[in-house]
């Protein structure tokens, strides 16, 4: 029996789909660039005064872990076939195209560890901290000395809450908030794993802890947002796909808007704090530093003069440089954060000036990117996208996050200089 013109157009896209990530799957970045500990036992042996020995000989030693010439070849295939089978405008055909193109300048990143084009090719995918965020902007350089500014004043009056918990109790409450958040996905893991550099990474159905970290209850609110209401969230909403099964995979053109959902989910959750936020303006001075010429050395000081214990200040240099030298230009993936912050706050600002609510939730139906937010809300008219099943609490009650955005709107529109005069007198 023949198949229906429309049955048979979703198994082009699925197949194409399901080839796509299949052809990305092997592609580690960040297993690729990550600096193993012989590295920092180096550094701290010769007492932090000379720059790690990090070259392309280095990276050589630490195999990609697939063929770069046949990964190319592969997806160049499927780029070529997604324009034969669906022509040259089709708007599923554009996503799955451009995809393909990334995870191809992906590759020639990594083989171009330790060597100058590393850093160019992370500031094409990642962009730069020189980079504004509209014509005549401030750019995120600005907006990180701004901040940095506000959380000077803030100073440590608030305190801080001790770590007591450690790392096998952090996964034991993790996985009961996962298994309650989740409770369709009960494979979602909470594990300890020696390998990361951060003190929690998300993959597409787990939560890695470092098996040497200490958290308080903040950390752990934090981490079940960030981590799980968003990273782990969008990736089993992507995997729920019937048909546009890339949505669970995230190229890098994604990671801004991942990050920045992340950021605001804090925000918006109470779940963020000021030494989180000044370690994540932190992140993007340093990188400034290393794109103005600073090596590893300077960043390492940088850190140092902020306050961060030395162990701290090395990881979180090494994030700078890592894929790159010790004295080249820097990995810019850690934009992202507040980029995306920045990016997907107007976005759900406009969206809600504009009346369009229903394309909000659409941010979570997979590893999705604000360029790409039209397009889905098509794909979903089409039956060709489903809306995303697991919503964080923000984003399901549309009405209280559309009240808050409109007062956010309009007190962005006062001036502060104006307030603080007037308020001088009473605070």
């Amino acid at each position: 029996m023949a198949v229906k013109q429309s049955e048979q157009y979703q198994l082009v896209i699925r197949s194409l789909s399901d080839r796509l990530v299949d052809a990305q799957a092997p592609i580690r970045i960040l297993d690729a660039i990550k600096w193993d500990d012989s590295v920092r036992e180096e550094f701290f042996r010769k007492r932090c005064k000379s720059l790690p020995d990090v070259n392309p000989d280095y990276y050589a030693t630490r195999p990609l872990g697939f063929d770069p010439t046949e990964r190319r070849e592969v997806l160049q295939d499927i780029e070529r076939d997604i324009t034969r089978q669906l022509g040259t405008f089709n708007p599923v055909g554009q996503i799955m195209r451009r995809m393909c193109r990334e995870y191809r300048m992906v590759i020639r990143m990594v083989e171009a560890r330790g060597k100058p084009d590393f850093g160019l090719i992370s500031q094409e995918l990642y962009g730069s901290a020189s980079d504004a965020f509209h014509a005549g902007d401030p750019t995120l350089t600005d907006l990180g000395m701004m901040l940095s500014e506000s959380l000077t004043n803030i100073g440590t009056d608030l305190g801080r809450e001790p770590k007591t918990i450690a790392a096998p109790e952090a996964v034991a409450i993790l996985q009961e908030r996962m298994d309650q958040a989740f409770p369709d996905d009960r494979a979602v893991r909470v594990f300890e794993s020696d390998g990361i550099v951060a003190d929690a990474a998300a993959g597409a159905d787990y939560i890695k802890i470092r098996s040497d970290a200490l958290f308080n209850q903040r950390d752990l609110k934090l981490l079940a947002v960030h981590e799980g209401m968003v990273h782990v969230a969008t990736s089993l909403n992507g995997q729920h796909q019937p048909i546009c099964t890339f949505l669970a995979k995230g190229p890098p053109s994604s990671t801004v808007t991942q990050e920045g959902l992340a950021i605001l989910m804090e925000v918006i959750t109470f779940a963020s704090y000021p030494a989180r936020l000044r370690k994540l303006t932190d992140r993007t001075r340093a990188i400034q530093m290393a794109e103005s010429g600073g090596n590893f050395l300077d960043v390492f000081q940088f850190y140092r003069d902020e306050g961060y214990a030395r162990e701290d200040s090395y990881t979180n240099a090494s994030r700078v440089f890592r894929g790159s030298s010790a004295d080249g230009l820097p990995f810019t993936k850690d934009l992202a954060y507040l980029k995306g912050f920045i990016l997907t706050y107007n976005y759900i600002q406009l969206a809600v000036r504009k009346g369009k609510l229903q394309q909000i939730p659409l941010l979570f139906c997979g590893k999705t990117t604000l360029e790409d937010m039209r397009t889905l809300g098509q794909l979903v008219e089409e039956g060709l996208v489903v809306p995303p099943r697991y919503l964080p609490e923000p984003f399901a009650d549309l009405n209280a996050l559309s009240a808050w955005m409109c007062f956010s709107g309009f007190l962005n529109n006062l001036s502060l200089d104006r307030i603080e005069a007037d308020y001088a007198n009473i605070l």
